[in-house]
């Protein structure tokens, strides 16, 4: 489980997608089951706590490079959840850290940087 802190336009379309996929179950933890469930310990849902419109903006942002790229995107989040704190200022990996596990992927992640 991961939601990247880099802009997304650096991601190859295998950690977009799946981090868009990520997304929506951290939001299905936080809005829908008020953040109890299964993954509701993870250090990445964490981080996430009273932070769900950062996590919308992160969403739109996500949708927005679906859109460049040409993908089709039918799963908008209902913007009236989008309540708390608009930044997300607390990290698990720094964005160079964070470059460096993409790298490290193998993936097409890499030739963006």
């Amino acid at each position: 489980m991961r939601i990247w802190d880099l802009e997304p336009k650096y991601l190859c379309q295998k950690h977009l997608v799946a981090e868009h996929r990520e997304l929506h179950g951290l939001w299905n933890i936080l809005v829908k089951h008020g953040g109890k469930g299964g993954y509701s310990k993870h250090p990445e849902m964490l981080r996430w706590v009273g932070k769900e419109k950062a996590l919308y903006l992160r969403h739109e942002a996500l949708v927005s490079e679906f859109q460049r790229r040409g993908y089709q995107h039918h799963t908008p989040l209902d913007s009236k959840f989008a309540v708390g704190n608009a930044v997300q200022n607390q990290f698990l990996n720094t964005i160079i850290e964070q470059k460096e596990i993409l790298k490290n992927k193998g993936c097409l992640c890499a030739s963006n940087f």
